[in-house]
């Protein structure tokens, strides 16, 4: 039985040895050339109107819709001055 003892006594001592040994991962940066990953979906925005009124105007990537813009903030704002400066007709 004192055998078993001392190979019982031993295995924590191996263990911990073995642990030492073992090369430790550690996080590495990605590599400076790999873009950052992105959808190949183009973000689009759509307003929500009621009575003639846009009351939302909705981030969408594809048929993900991302966020809910306020169009009274200056986002919102910003990117409704743009639509009406693009598709303004000239008589």
């Amino acid at each position: 039985m004192a055998e078993n003892e001392n190979a019982l006594a031993g295995a924590p001592a191996t263990e911990a040895a073995a642990a030492e040994n073992v090369p430790q991962q550690q996080d590495a940066p990605p590599p400076q050339d790999a873009p950052p990953p992105a959808s190949t979906e183009e973000i689009t925005y759509h307003a929500v109107e009621k009575d003639g009124q846009v009351t939302a105007i909705w981030e969408m990537q594809g048929r993900k819709h991302l966020r809910t813009i306020d169009p009274r903030s200056r986002q919102g704002e910003d990117i409704l001055r743009l639509y009406t400066a693009e598709h303004h007709e000239h008589p």
